[in-house]
């Protein structure tokens, strides 16, 4: 089941706040190579609702609550939940004792403790959290750590000096998150990136091989500058290293799920998918045909199989829909509850088309407020 784009139409939808059960505020969290409120570039153009107009502004004047973190545009979803815990609770970015001296950087970030992204934070003034592609993962693991901290931050950590996000014990801080074409399991345009354009239609290809060596060699390096090459957002996004994280992160039994696949891509008759050009960002389109033919496995025996050729021309759509081993369901109106992922349909348009689209315009105003009124009204 597809959801429509409604690119070239007027937004017809309004919320109705009088008739929200909640109202807590909504944070949207940028994906790979984004920015946020906190950037420059969001001066010029925004990230959410690009061509489309201010998306934030748009929604807070329909009596939403909104506002758009700025986390680093290639760090790992560990650096990134660390970075917008900070701006959230007003305090200086902690990466950790263990990570960041294991990652070889600077354990402490930006101060935001004189400009918090929200004016307050805990479980009476909870949050609902927004991911947009890599977005999702730097979501969910902020969640994972809110509830249950980390237990080997804590073990190298004396207690006065710990961050208060390696503590755990707030799950009831978030009230849901929405992962909107997000990477959950990976994706396979990483891997397609080393494949000539002539490949034979199924391929199968470990990459991982040579980043596991690339890993090894940087591990090695006595340079204290040299930052460690799995701690950034492509390491964390290839089939292994998604899992290794899924494994990680728990699914909470106090928070709503859910999660937006998205698809630009025609399935053919011998079962491949190519894109449609007249939805998908030119620069999306040739990595996008040779996802809708490849498959691989890897090194750790995840098979990407031919279920994984349809996609928005950056995420598998099989991979958007939520993590594998999770609770997880088909969306049902009325049927919604905590501790499992509800699946939205799939949303008509190419990765960039739930920020608004670039040269490919889309309105996705009416598709906020209806998800947004939905949250508030469960």
């Amino acid at each position: 089941m597809l959801l429509s784009s409604c690119a070239n139409s007027a937004p017809t939808m309004k919320a109705e706040p009088d008739s929200f059960n909640t109202n807590y505020t909504f944070v949207f969290v940028h994906g790979l190579s984004g920015w946020g409120s906190y950037d420059f570039q969001n001066h010029f153009l925004k990230y959410w609702g690009m061509r489309g107009g201010d998306l934030m502004k748009y929604l807070n004047e329909q009596g939403f609550d909104c506002v758009s973190a700025s986390v680093a545009p290639h760090g790992s979803a560990w650096d990134r939940a660390c970075e917008l815990y900070a701006q959230l609770s007003g305090t200086v970015v902690d990466y950790g004792k263990e990570h960041s001296k294991r990652c070889n950087h600077e354990r402490f970030g930006r101060d935001y403790s004189k400009e918090p992204l929200i004016e307050k934070w805990d479980g009476e003034n909870k949050i609902n959290l927004l991911g947009h592609s890599f977005g999702g993962a730097t979501v969910r693991l902020l969640s994972e750590l809110m509830a249950n901290g980390s237990e080997a931050e804590r073990n190298a950590t004396d207690k006065d000096d710990l961050s208060p996000l390696f503590e755990g014990g707030k799950a009831d801080w978030i009230y849901s998150i929405t992962a909107l074409a997000s990477p959950h399991n990976g994706t396979t345009a990483y891997d397609v990136s080393d494949v000539e354009d002539d490949v034979p239609d199924t391929l199968k290809y470990k990459v991982q091989d040579k980043l596991n060596s690339a890993v090894a060699a940087a591990n090695k390096v006595d340079d204290k500058d040299v930052k460690a090459a799995f701690d950034n957002a492509n390491y964390d996004m290839l089939l292994d290293n998604a899992k290794a994280l899924n494994d990680s992160i728990s699914t909470l039994e106090n928070v709503y799920y859910f999660s937006v696949p998205c698809t630009a891509t025609v399935k053919q008759d011998d079962g491949t998918y190519l894109p449609d050009e007249s939805k998908m960002e030119a620069m999306f389109v040739k990595t996008s045909r040779k996802m809708g033919k490849f498959t691989e496995t890897s090194a750790g025996g995840i098979t990407a199989d031919e279920s994984w050729y349809e996609n928005d021309g950056l995420v598998n759509t099989i991979s958007a829909r939520a993590p594998f081993d999770a609770p997880q369901k088909e969306y049902a109106e009325g049927d919604v509850k905590t501790g499992e992922w509800n699946i939205m349909p799939t949303y008509d348009g190419d990765h960039m088309a739930l920020q608004g689209g670039l040269s490919k315009k889309n309105d996705v105003r009416d598709f906020y407020v209806e998800h947004l009124s939905r949250i508030n009204n469960l």
